[in-house]
């Protein structure tokens, strides 16, 4: 199993790890998963070609990285202003989702599961603060996905590095900020050392799912029982890694703002309007791009327009009462 994660790094790495150990103690043994990290075999934004031409067996990454192959495989991780963590479980495991996925990977010979999900992420560490919408001007910014095209179009520089790269790309000033995912794992990547201010939210991933994804061949010569080994070991780390990162967030947020000088900026609402006004327009773009695009789309957002009343008379309205009882 390749992976676009450098070695046991909290959460992503920790998590593809997790995966490989519970299918070979699940199988016994018998299925034996050998980890590579990010460079250990292939590089990080390669594992995708490595499991197509089965390289490799398996991979665990994120869809949207490998947008270049299908524009379709944004929607099974995230897009901007999408679905929220559980909204996606919800519309890739009882609403469709799945058999789009399956029929998406076919044509590159292999198939996907979630395997992982870090939430809802934060709007990125910069330099300088973010008050309006000219200080997107020429700010060179690592932002993969759909969120780094809407960036672009408001001006900025988009650069998609892998994790590896980005601290030495900001404290070089090869770039002048950067999304990475939330406060446990900016802590680790060290980010909050060279840029200050720690934006929110993070409009551009509302709860991105990872997945882990199989060579065709290396899974049709499995037994019914082993496939269900893989895919049991997938749906349990997509809920295992969740749980991980909402337990350390809110830790790692205190440390950040307390000591390292790091300062929280919410975007502004014109800040927010225009990117949202944007990032419809990509979108809708990426479901234009081509048939399975709009096919996938269109379930996409069918979903979410059922899925948005419910969250809003739920888990929202549940946080804004809490929030009025008990502070922020």
């Amino acid at each position: 199993m390749v992976t676009s994660w450098p070695k046991n790094f909290p959460g992503l790495g920790t998590g593809a790890q997790r995966i490989a150990d519970n299918i070979t103690a699940m199988s016994d043994g018998k299925l034996e998963v050998k980890l590579f990290a990010a460079g250990e075999l292939v590089p990080a934004l390669q594992v995708f070609d490595a499991v197509s031409s089965g390289t490799a067996d398996l991979y665990h990454s994120a869809p949207y990285y490998f947008q270049g192959k299908s524009k379709a495989l944004n929607f099974f991780s995230t897009v901007p202003f999408g679905l929220t963590a559980s909204e996606l479980n919800g519309w890739i495991n009882y609403a469709g989702g799945q058999e789009l996925w399956d029929e998406v990977t076919q044509q590159f010979g292999f198939r996907s599961f979630h395997a992982g999900n870090t939430g809802t992420q934060m709007g990125g560490w910069y330099t300088r603060k973010i008050e309006s919408l000219d200080d997107f001007n020429g700010f060179k910014i690592r932002m993969p996905g759909l969120g780094g095209e809407v960036l672009r179009r408001l001006g900025a520089a988009v650069v998609n590095l892998p994790a590896g790269e980005i601290f030495p790309a900001l404290q070089s000033g090869a770039i002048d900020g950067t999304e990475w995912v939330g406060p446990w794992n900016d802590l680790a990547l060290g980010v909050y050392k060279v840029a200050k201010f720690y934006h929110y939210p993070g409009f551009h991933e509302p709860g991105p799912g990872l997945d882990l994804s199989i060579n065709n061949a290396v899974w049709e010569g499995l037994s019914s029982s082993e496939q269900a080994i893989v895919r049991s070991a997938a749906q349990a780390e997509n809920n295992l890694m969740h749980a991980e990162y909402q337990a350390n967030n809110a830790s790692s947020l205190d440390v950040l703002l307390n000591g390292n000088d790091v300062t929280l900026v919410r975007f502004s609402d014109d800040v927010l309007d225009e990117l949202g006004r944007v990032s419809q327009e990509v979108v809708q773009e990426v479901a234009d791009s081509d048939p399975m695009a709009k096919k996938v789309y269109e379930s996409f957002v069918a979903f979410r327009k059922r899925a948005v009343p419910w969250s809003n008379i739920a888990e929202h309205a549940v946080m804004r009462a809490r929030s009025r009882v008990f502070g922020t």
